[in-house]
C-alpha cells in the first residue's frame, strides 16, 4: 500500500518542487517507512528498486520529459539495472535518490542512480532503460532526443565498463538452453 501512497504523492507533488532538466540531476526524498523493511530490520533490497522507479518517474515529470511521451504515446522500461550496496538505511532515516542520465547507446540510456544521506553515498545503480511505443516499436534514443527537442546539455560518453556490463548481461532471443551443470 505504501508504494502506492508514494506513487500518487509523487505524481501530484512534483509540480510544487522545483524544475530539473532532462540533462540535469533530480533529486527526490524519502523516509525509510516500517513497511520498507526485511527481516533484518533494515530497507528491504527489493524496495530500492521499486523507489528507483518513483525517482525517475519524479525526475521526468518534473523536467517535462513525461508530458511529451505522453502525448507521443511513448513510455520507458527498464531492461536492466545493477545495484552495488554500501551501507544500510534504518527505519525513519531520510535519504535522497539522486537521478542522472550518464548517456546512450543505439537502442538504450543508460541512468546513474545514488541512495545518498548528507553527502555519503548508500547505494548506486545503472538501469538501462528503453522507450517503446504503445503502438508497438522499440525508439532509439536519437528518436527520442528529436522528440523531446534535442539533447540541451554536453552529449555524455557511457563508461567503458556499463557498455561491458550490458554485452554480458544482454539476454538472447528466445529461450537458450540450461547449462549442462544444471539438473533441470
Amino acid at each position: 500500500m505504501n508504494l502506492w501512497f508514494r506513487l500518487i504523492w509523487a505524481k501530484f507533488a512534483w509540480r510544487f518542487r522545483s524544475k530539473t532538466t532532462g540533462d540535469g540531476v533530480g533529486r527526490r526524498n524519502f523516509r525509510v517507512w516500517p513497511t520498507d523493511l526485511d527481516i533484518f530490520v533494515h530497507m528491504n533490497n527489493g524496495k530500492f528498486l521499486t523507489l528507483m522507479d518513483i525517482a525517475r518517474f519524479d525526475h521526468f515529470k518534473r523536467s517535462g520529459t513525461w508530458q511529451k511521451l505522453v502525448k507521443l504515446r511513448w513510455y520507458p522500461v527498464v531492461v536492466s539495472e545493477t545495484i552495488t550496496f554500501r551501507k544500510s538505511l534504518k527505519l525513519w532515516q531520510v535519504f535522497a535518490i539522486e537521478t542522472k542520465t550518464i548517456g546512450w547507446d543505439d537502442l538504450s540510456y543508460y541512468i546513474e542512480q545514488r541512495f545518498v544521506v548528507g553527502n555519503e553515498i548508500y547505494a548506486k545503480a545503472i538501469v538501462r532503460v528503453r522507450f517503446l511505443k504503445k503502438s508497438r516499436g522499440i525508439l532509439t534514443p536519437q528518436e527520442v532526443n528529436d522528440a523531446l527537442g534535442g539533447w540541451t546539455g554536453v552529449v555524455p560518453v557511457v563508461p567503458a565498463w556499463i557498455l561491458q556490463w550490458n554485452d554480458h548481461t544482454t539476454l538472447p532471443k528466445g529461450r537458450e538452453p540450461a547449462p549442462s551443470d544444471w539438473s533441470i
